[in-house]
Formats: structure tokens, C-alpha cells, sequence
């Protein structure tokens, strides 16, 4: 079976009453967790991105308090990838840059204060960095005002990690 597009589906759904739409997303929720993870969104949450952001950044930090800080890199790999994971369903849901910005800069400086070695493994640096590359993409689309605030966050997490290059690579020298 062929998947429509969604113009297609944008004009068949017109066609519909109220109550197949409510019967469609009803059973289209059934499916997957995370159909039913938007719909949430959509109708509990979008309305108010302030708590929906808020309630974002206290996850982010459970879990991020939730990962032993004893040197097992493979379990903190692992439990930051899924973090990630969770923060990036739920910018794709909000699809508000400002949102996404404000999460990832979060999720960034999460990372940093709970003391996690990421200058100890490179798959940990890399992850740091690419999600670095990640908001300075999204920067230049905010408002001027916006970029200026959003930037001094930004230059404190790359101090962060340039610090720890630093530090691997004077290791290196020894």
C-alpha cells in the first residue's frame, strides 16, 4: 500500500464529518505512542508553549540527575542519546524555533552543570557539538533581539566545550 500525500490527505479529510474526524484520530492515536504524544500536544499543550517548555526542561532535567556519574561512559552515552531522543520528538512537535533554541541550549547546559565527563569520550564531545552546530543553524532565523540573548547562552556552552579540547589536547602534549 502507497502512503497519500498530505495535500491528499488535507482535501480528503475536508470531506469528512466532525465526528469520523474525532473516530480517525481516535484510532490513528491507538497506533503509536507517539501519534497519541501529539495529539496530547496539540490539545492540552499548544496552546500554552511557556508550560509546555517548562515542563520540557524539568524532564530533561530528572533524567539528566537520573544517569550515574560513575565512569560507565556506555550507560551515559546511551542515557544522553535517549534524552536527546525525547527533546528532539518534542521540539518536532512544536515546531517553534524559539522552543527548540531554549530546549536544546537547556539539554546543553544540563549536560554541563551535572558534571559529566564529556571531554573524556569523543562520542560524547561529538554529541555536545553537534547539537552546538544545531542552534547555531536555527540562530540566524530569530528575531535580532532574540539572537543577541540567545547567543551569550550559546558562547558559555562553547567555552564549556572548548575548555575540554583544550584539556584532551594538552593531555595529548604529556
Amino acid at each position: 500500500m502507497q502512503a497519500s500525500t498530505v495535500n491528499e490527505l488535507k482535501k480528503e479529510l475536508t470531506h469528512l464529518t466532525p465526528k469520523e474526524l474525532i473516530e480517525l484520530c481516535t484510532r490513528l492515536a491507538r497506533f503509536k505512542k507517539e501519534n497519541k504524544e501529539l495529539l496530547t500536544y496539540l490539545l492540552f499543550e499548544a496552546h500554552d508553549e511557556r508550560a509546555f517548555v517548562v515542563s520540557v526542561k524539568a524532564h530533561i532535567d530528572e533524567e539528566i540527575d537520573a544517569i550515574p556519574k560513575d565512569n560507565n561512559l556506555y550507560l551515559i552515552k546511551k542515557s544522553l542519546r535517549k534524552i536527546l531522543r525525547t527533546v528532539s520528538k518534542y521540539i518536532r512537535f512544536s515546531g517553534n524555533k524559539i522552543t527548540e533554541i531554549e530546549l536544546l541550549i537547556h539539554y546543553l547546559t544540563a549536560i554541563k552543570d551535572s558534571g559529566i565527563p564529556i571531554h573524556k569520550s569523543q562520542v560524547l564531545t561529538n554529541l555536545y557539538e553537534m547539537q552546538l552546530k544545531k542552534i547555531n543553524k536555527v540562530l540566524p532565523t530569530l528575531h535580532e533581539d532574540q539572537q543577541y540573548d540567545y547567543g551569550k547562552l550559546i558562547e558559555e556552552l562553547k567555552v564549556h566545550a572548548d575548555k575540554g579540547l583544550l584539556s584532551s589536547f594538552f593531555k595529548k602534549l604529556r
